[in-house]
């Protein structure tokens, strides 16, 4: 008998909610999903708040951030 036989075989015997996830599974394993949806830049997502951020913004910010974290010393 051959794996794929044998694979069938099992996938007969489950529920077909079970036999749902066996297909996904295999999908994945293809990577059939397709393209992954383009990850939004928070620009875009901030574009109708009318919020802008600039560099001296940043930098601002890390400065008040990291500002009195502790130093490394080195021995």
């Amino acid at each position: 008998m051959t794996i794929e036989q044998q694979v069938l075989d099992k996938l007969r015997d489950l529920p077909p909610e079970k036999q749902k996830e066996v297909l996904d599974f295999v999908v994945s394993l293809k990577g059939e999903d397709g393209p992954q949806k383009p990850l939004r830049s928070l620009l875009g997502l901030w574009s109708d708040l009318n919020f802008h951020v600039t560099e001296e913004d940043i930098a601002e910010a890390r400065r008040e951030m990291w500002g009195n974290f502790p130093r490394v010393i080195k021995l």
